[in-house]
C-alpha cells in the first residue's frame, strides 16, 4: 500500500485483516503441533518424539513465515492519507452507504449532531470534545450513525439562558426597560461574550456555538426562566454569519440574536 493513495484505508485494512486471519490459522496450526509434542513428552511416547518435533518445527516455521508476510503486506502511510483529505472522502462515502449525511467544510466534519476533527498527528478524530482512534472508515460511520440515535445531551434551556445573559450585557437597559427590547445584537458578539476568558474560544469554538445555535433554534424552546422570547436573525453580511450544516446536510445561517420582554 504506498504512500499515493490509491488504495484506500477500508481496502488496505481488509487485505490485512486477511492476512492476520491468516496467521491465526498457522498459529492455530502451530500451537496443536506444539501441543501434540508436549502430549509425547509427558507420557513418554519415544517412538513418536522425533517426528512430533519435526511437526512443531515446521509449523513455527510457517508462523514467522506468515507473520512475516503479514508484518510486510502493511506499508500504508496513515499520516500522509488522514492529512491528503481522502479519509474524509471515504468516511463521507461509507457514512453516507449507511444513510448519514457527513458534511465538510472549514476542516471540520459535520455529522448531526457531531463536530469531527481529523487529527493526523495523533491518528485519530475527536468527536466533539472525545477522541476516537478507531479509523476504519466502515467502523467509524457505524458509530457516527449509533452517535446520532442517541438521545442529545444538549439542554436548549440551560444554553438560552447563558444566550440571555450575554444579551443582557451587550443590550443594556434602557429608560427602566430590562433590556432593549426586540433589539438585534450579533451571535459573533454573543460568542466572543461567552469566551471572554483565555483560552475559552479553544475550548468552546464557533463552530461547536453554531451548531448549539442550531439544536436550540430546532429544539422548540424560544422562553428564558422570566418570559423573554428568543428570535434568530439570518442577515446578509458573510463575513458576520454563522453558517450551520443541518440535520439533513443542508446550509443554515444565523447572524443576530434578539429577545422580546415580557411587558
Amino acid at each position: 500500500m504506498a504512500a499515493d493513495h490509491n488504495t484506500t484505508l477500508e481496502a488496505a485494512l481488509t487485505s490485512l485483516e486477511r492476512d492476520a486471519e491468516a496467521t491465526g490459522r498457522t498459529a492455530a496450526a502451530a500451537a496443536r503441533a506444539i501441543k501434540a509434542l508436549q502430549k509425547a513428552v509427558k507420557q513418554g511416547e519415544l517412538r513418536k518424539l522425533d517426528a512430533v518435533i519435526a511437526a512443531a518445527n515446521q509449523a513455527v516455521k510457517a508462523l514467522g513465515q506468515q507473520f512475516a508476510n503479514t508484518k510486510d503486506g502493511w506499508s500504508f502511510d496513515i499520516e500522509g492519507y488522514l492529512s491528503s483529505g481522502e479519509f474524509a472522502k471515504e468516511l463521507i462515502e461509507f457514512a453516507r452507504k449507511q444513510g448519514v449525511s457527513i458534511r465538510e467544510q472549514d476542516e471540520l466534519l459535520y455529522c448531526y449532531p457531531s463536530l469531527i476533527r481529523v487529527i493526523p498527528g495523533e491518528q485519530c478524530v475527536k468527536i466533539d470534545k472525545v477522541k476516537e482512534a478507531r479509523l476504519r472508515p466502515s467502523v467509524l460511520a457505524a458509530h457516527l450513525k449509533e452517535v446520532q440515535q442517541r438521545p442529545l445531551r444538549f439542554r436548549p434551556e440551560a444554553f438560552l439562558e447563558s444566550l440571555y445573559e450575554a444579551y443582557r450585557w451587550l443590550n443594556p437597559p434602557q429608560r427602566g426597560l430590562l433590556v432593549r427590547t426586540g433589539r438585534a445584537v450579533r451571535l459573533l458578539q454573543i460568542y466572543e461574550r461567552l469566551t471572554i476568558l483565555p483560552g475559552l474560544s479553544r475550548e468552546y469554538t464557533k463552530a461547536e456555538f453554531g451548531r448549539d445555535i442550531y439544536l436550540l433554534d430546532r429544539s422548540g424552546v424560544t422562553e428564558t426562566r422570566n418570559g423573554a422570547v428568543v428570535g434568530f436573525h439570518a442577515g446578509t453580511g458573510r463575513e458576520t454569519r454563522i453558517q450551520v450544516i443541518t440535520e439533513k446536510g443542508g446550509e443554515k445561517f444565523y447572524f443576530g440574536i434578539s429577545f422580546e420582554t415580557p411587558g
